[in-house]
């Protein structure tokens, strides 16, 4: 198997970004953005992201990077696309008020472009907490609404208690290793105009130890990736990028990762590849931790 750390043959730095439509917006996003999720503040990391076309930040009041990322974008606003998200123990109506409103000066900015549900919640009626979403698009504090690790039924009951076609995205872990989740939540997503936020895409690195513990697996890369002249990253990240619903976050404090995960846009894998991995690779059982 090639190292992570291998840039693939042709492989150039800036690329082509490919966007999306995020829901029923008739906003587009780029199909690979920049997680936040333990992000340590270099603005250098975030400009490049802005160079490559890669102009989507996903943040969460519980990263404790909100400020970092105020900092990384700070006299480029406008040049961002900003998600953060919103904990579930501040999902009563005047918490999720107060949160959004920290989460403003968190980040330096006077609107969230896409404000999310962080997890379901069995202890706050979703219709509660979609009443403090709705109040917040109408004081223009908020653009748009989604949710995280939502399952089919959950995302249902969102966007009944906010509207049709006013929840625009759900953000669920998806990747050529944990796809059993995504599996239930991308059709139904594909089919009613719902983006997916697909994190931990690259399994916060642990991809590489999955190659290197299945050798038919390993195989099957080093194949594709001659093909395609792509690295094991972008082969990976690309991978989940088939549905027209799905983008991704990956999260990386290098800059020289921000050119390789972005480079994982502007191609696809054929048919037969992308079935190729998902037949070698194996298949765990999603883990809920929200639950």
């Amino acid at each position: 198997m090639r190292p992570y750390v291998i840039l693939a043959r042709g492989y150039r730095e800036g690329g082509h970004m490919d966007t999306k439509p995020l829901g029923r917006s008739g906003v587009d996003i780029p199909e690979i953005g920049m997680g936040a999720w333990d992000y340590e503040g270099d603005p250098a990391v975030m400009r490049r992201a802005l160079e490559l076309g890669s102009f989507l930040i996903d943040t969460a009041e519980n990263y404790k990077t909100e400020e970092h990322v105020g900092k990384a974008i700070a006299g480029r606003r406008d040049d961002y696309f900003i998600a953060t998200k919103v904990s579930p123990e501040h999902f009563r109506h005047a918490d999720v008020l107060a949160a959004a409103e920290r989460s403003l000066k968190a980040l330096g900015t006077d609107r969230i472009d896409l404000y999310q549900l962080h997890a379901p919640s069995d202890e706050v009626p979703i219709g509660e907490t979609m009443r403090a979403m709705d109040d917040l698009v109408a004081a223009g504090k908020v653009r748009f609404v989604g949710v995280s690790n939502f399952s089919v039924e959950e995302l249902k009951e969102a966007e009944d208690a906010l509207g049709s076609g006013s929840v625009v995205e759900n953000q669920i872990k998806y990747s050529l290793f944990d796809r059993e989740f995504a599996e239930s939540v991308i059709p139904y997503c594909e089919e009613n105009g719902v983006t997916v936020l697909a994190y931990s895409s690259l399994e916060r690195g642990r991809f590489v130890a999955e190659l290197r513990a299945n050798e038919v697996l390993s195989e099957v890369m080093d194949r594709v990736c001659a093909e395609t002249h792509k690295t094991p990253a972008q082969v990976v990240l690309n991978w989940v990028l088939r549905s027209p619903a799905v983008v991704t976050i990956p999260k990386t404090n290098h800059v020289a990762r921000v050119d390789e995960n972005c480079a994982a846009s502007g191609w696809r894998l054929t048919e037969s590849q992308h079935a190729a991995l998902a037949d070698a690779a194996s298949r765990r059982r999603s883990k809920h931790w929200w639950r």
